[in-house]
């Protein structure tokens, strides 16, 4: 199983942007789908991007809450164990702690928590004043 790290997260200003990094240890993250969730603070975690795998769409086919599009994007790196989560004209209800997770089987829902393989450990952001 391949073990993966955020990193990034932050204290930002409502309006502002960050950049989130999904990092693999020790492997590449070409064959894994890759999910972003978050949890705010009393609730349940949510997905919010999703990229597949490169087997399956080369061209990186990606899937974000309604919550986020038009804000976030999950690209992935040159480097090849490096997937990031760019978030943009953040809000207030963007704060809380993002997890990246590995999707390997091909029946996986994107922005589902069921089915991810291997989770981070998060990461937090803060979107205040």
């Amino acid at each position: 199983q391949v073990q993966v790290a955020e990193s990034g997260g932050g204290l930002v200003q409502p309006g502002g942007s960050l950049r989130l990094s999904c990092t693999a240890s020790g492997s590449t993250l070409e064959l894994y789908g890759i999910g972003w969730f978050r949890e705010a603070p009393g609730k349940e975690r949510e997905g919010v991007a999703y990229i597949i795998n490169t087997n399956d769409a080369s061209d990186g086919s990606t899937y974000y809450a309604d919550s986020v599009k038009g804000r976030f994007t999950t690209p992935r790196g040159n480097a090849k164990n490096t997937v990031y989560l760019q978030m943009d004209n953040l809000k207030n209800e963007d704060t809380g702690i993002y997890y990246c997770g590995t999707a390997s089987t091909p029946y996986y829902r994107p922005l589902h928590t069921y089915g991810i393989d291997s989770w981070g450990k998060g990461t937090l952001v803060t979107v205040s004043e």
